[in-house]
């Protein structure tokens, strides 16, 4: 029988493997990454003639300052309420319909610090004339920070 002590051997940890693939890991994510500048698709858009032009809704643009005041296809109105408005797109619609086809769409250009019930304002006006289709004008996040 053999009580002596047999010699220990320390576990050796080999790094090598693990930074080869640590290395492949690093290696993949930076092609991929570079990779994805290639996937962007360049497209050339159509250029669009007259008869396409007449089949596009009316629109009529709604500017909501931040004070409050409006503004209805660039004609700024005196008062603030909701019958003066009323009007000013009434006549607006009436003016757009003598040509072209289509639905009268509002379009709300709001300022982004305009009160809240200004913009509801506007979208009561709507109602009471009879414009149902209302659009939101927004701008990129690159166009706001300029």
């Amino acid at each position: 029988m053999n009580f002596r002590p047999r010699p220990k051997e320390e576990p050796e940890i080999n790094l090598i493997p693990f930074i080869d693939v640590l290395l492949v890991i690093l290696i993949f994510l930076m092609l991929t990454t570079t990779y994805s500048k290639f996937t962007e698709l360049q497209l050339t858009l159509p250029v669009a003639d007259a008869e396409q032009l007449r089949d596009r809704p009316r629109e009529i643009i709604v500017a909501v300052a931040a004070d409050g005041r409006y503004a209805v296809n660039k004609d700024t109105l005196e008062g603030r309420g909701v019958d003066g408005l009323a009007q000013a797109l009434a006549g607006a619609a009436a003016a757009g319909s003598a040509g072209g086809t289509g639905p009268n769409v509002v379009i709300i250009s709001a300022d982004a610090s305009a009160p809240h019930q200004s913009v509801v304002t506007v979208m009561e006006a709507a109602r009471r004339v009879g414009l149902t289709q209302i659009t939101f004008a927004t701008q990129t996040a690159g166009a706001a920070q300029r």
